[in-house]
């Protein structure tokens, strides 16, 4: 029996808003398929480069490929991890004064495994969505998680700022408590992401998934997840089944079209109008 291996159905990646980069990326091999969803930065650039977190994401993406065919897992994150850090060293105008000034992404890889498993490893909120052959569906990552306090905590300041919500970002007040929290990333006491840090590579979550030959998987970040965890226009069965009836650029259109009928945020609170948003769609085989 020849070993499982992906098959592009479709993809799409968009920026969250015109001029400006996009800061997700994704990619796919025979034996990998992988989405990057690049932290948007909280100070002065440290690369030449559109933005810190595109290059990260984009050079992510471009390294897992490359090296999918020789290392996997672990070894395969170590590998990458080591490369960008090196990298990183060398282009960089200084070293990071304080931990948010160092690019981060959130992500997650799926790898085929013999028989009719997949491997799953991944940082942060990207999320992964498996319909099996017999009907059943699986979600995997924490994108679906946390997004019902992320809209009230982006209502709340809102109010309290005078702004609108999609106005947060820019609020020197916001700013200064979101380069705390991301300070507590990657050995500052919290969570772990994907980061120029070869250390990184030890506190990626890892799951193991059924997935026999047919079943198909949407790798996903949480800007086109958004259908399902902000604007409840789809559950995970309903979205992946609309990916395979109508393609993901209606999709896109679709979540577009929500975002911009409620530009300040009114209706769904949130952060930005409109986030990166980048789907990977394949079937295994």
């Amino acid at each position: 029996m020849s070993p499982a291996r992906f098959r592009q159905i479709d993809q799409i990646s968009a920026p969250g808003k015109a001029g400006r980069p996009n800061e997700d990326a994704l990619g796919l091999a025979p034996g990998l398929a992988i989405v990057l969803d690049g932290a948007t930065g909280l100070g002065a650039k440290l690369l030449d480069a559109p933005s810190d977190a595109a290059w990260l994401a984009q050079e992510g993406a471009a390294r897992f490929v490359r090296h999918a065919g020789s290392r996997s897992g672990p070894a395969l994150i170590a590998k990458v991890a080591e490369e960008v850090e090196a990298e990183f060293i060398q282009r960089r105008h200084r070293p990071p004064r304080e931990t948010y000034e160092l690019p981060m992404a959130s992500l997650i890889l799926a790898e085929p495994l013999d028989g009719d498993g997949l491997t799953v490893h991944r940082f942060g909120d990207c999320a992964l969505i498996v319909s099996r052959p017999d009907g059943s569906v699986e979600v995997v990552g924490k994108g679906f998680d946390g997004r019902d306090e992320e809209a009230r905590s982006a209502a709340r300041l809102a109010a309290q700022q005078g702004v609108r919500a999609t106005d947060n970002l820019t609020e020197p007040s916001f700013q200064a408590a979101l380069r705390a929290s991301r300070n507590r990333y990657n050995g500052g006491g919290g969570a772990w992401v994907f980061a120029p840090q070869a250390e990184c590579a030890a506190h990626a979550t890892c799951d193991i998934v059924s997935a026999p030959k047919g079943a198909r998987l949407l790798l996903a970040t949480d800007g086109f997840l958004a259908l399902i965890t902000d604007y409840a226009r789809h559950d995970a069965p309903g979205l992946t089944a609309a990916v395979a009836e109508q393609g993901l650029p209606a999709l896109m259109e679709e979540l577009r079209a929500i975002e911009a009928a409620d530009p300040d945020g009114v209706r769904f609170p949130r952060f930005k109008q409109s986030d990166d948003a980048t789907a990977l769609f394949v079937e295994v085989i």
